[in-house]
């Protein structure tokens, strides 16, 4: 029953999405037209989610986690292209800002706190949890170091900079990949866990990948389509809208992933989602974004606002600092949403 009622949800909105666009009628206004885009989107992202976690049965729980990440980055990545198409860069900085923040304390703060409630102590792998800090820790000083030198810059040159550190960015990452997934898979592995049956077959399970991608992707560029209107309408800054609003949105397939693999005791694999999707935003999809932009005729550079440096750097210290023991409990959720909340109190006013 409550599989049907997702079913028809997804479907519903998904084409009153798609009417809202292309019709145009008097009655969608800017902010029903947002609205609708956003339900939409959220159920969407369901969909992938529950694609991704059905494909991550086969894949394994390491494998799988990283999966959920990526497939549950598809949403953002794909905004993110039509804006930087666009030339909304601000927008797309914000939107990664947002990302990566949102990853780190609400969709991680959400996890810890609903699984802290079920159990006492969660525990995932030390190591992995050391080497996830240090890479916090590179984030953030890439894209510190743009900011604090582009006063001395020409543009070009700050243009140069922005590839350059994206290209080592993108290295780096896949070389932590083949460091985790390949040459010490085993010693940052996580205790294997019994999963349950999967919702779907194999095949099945990947076709629904598919269509879910796709789906990701119309619904994306709707929503994009709605944006500058509403925030017109109301008044919102760029900076909320980007990394508020079409972050938490566009995050809608982690936060039910990894809250459902935490309440499942899996925290392992919640981490790996929640952590490891914010690396992947800050270490390969923001340099892929510079990288994209030149063949739209404008390079995007890497130099984000201060407010969005802070922000960032916050996140990354207050998660460096809960998960450094490989051990969670609910009151550690609580602080990283209170830290979440105050941020976004922040970027409201500003």
């Amino acid at each position: 029953m409550k599989r049907h009622a997702f079913t028809l949800g997804l479907l519903a909105s998904f084409l009153l999405s798609a009417v809202a666009h292309y019709v145009r009628a008097p009655t969608f206004s800017p902010t029903v037209q947002f609205f609708i885009s956003a339900v939409a989107i959220i159920f969407v992202a369901g969909f992938l989610g529950k694609a991704t976690e059905s494909v991550a049965h086969y894949a394994g729980e390491r494998l799988g986690g990283f999966l959920n990440a990526t497939f549950g980055n598809a949403a953002e990545l794909i905004i993110a292209i039509f804006l930087v198409k666009d030339g909304m860069f601000e927008i797309v900085k914000a939107s990664i800002t947002g990302s990566i923040i949102g990853n780190m304390l609400l969709v991680l703060g959400l996890s810890v706190l609903l699984g802290g409630l079920k159990y006492k102590e969660q525990t995932f792998n030390v190591k992995l949890a050391g080497h996830n800090g240090s890479l916090m820790l590179l984030a953030v000083i890439a894209l510190f170091i743009p900011a604090a030198f582009a006063r001395s810059f020409t543009t070009q040159e700050t243009s140069n900079l922005s590839i350059i550190v994206s290209v080592i960015l993108i290295i780096a990452y896949l070389l932590w990949l083949v460091f985790s997934m390949i040459t010490h898979k085993n010693e940052l592995s996580d205790e294997v866990v019994e999963h349950g049956e999967a919702a779907w077959s194999k095949g099945l399970s990947i076709v629904f990948l598919i269509i879910a991608t796709a789906m990701v992707a119309f619904q994306s560029e709707w929503l994009v389509h709605t944006l500058e209107p509403f925030s017109h309408q109301y008044g919102l800054s760029e900076l909320f809208v980007g990394a508020f609003l079409i972050a938490i949105v566009g995050n809608a397939a982690e936060h039910s992933a990894a809250v459902m693999m935490a309440r499942k005791n899996k925290m392992g694999a919640a981490v790996e989602i929640a952590v490891g999707s914010s690396l992947q935003i800050a270490l390969f999809v923001a340099p892929v974004l510079v990288l994209l932009s030149l063949l739209f005729g404008k390079t995007m550079d890497l130099v984000f606002t201060t407010y969005e440096i802070i922000a960032i750097g916050v996140a990354a210290f207050i998660a460096k600092s809960i998960s450094k023991d490989g051990a969670t409990t609910w009151f550690e959720g609580v602080l990283l949403l209170v830290v979440y909340v105050i941020l976004g109190i922040a970027f409201f006013l500003v």
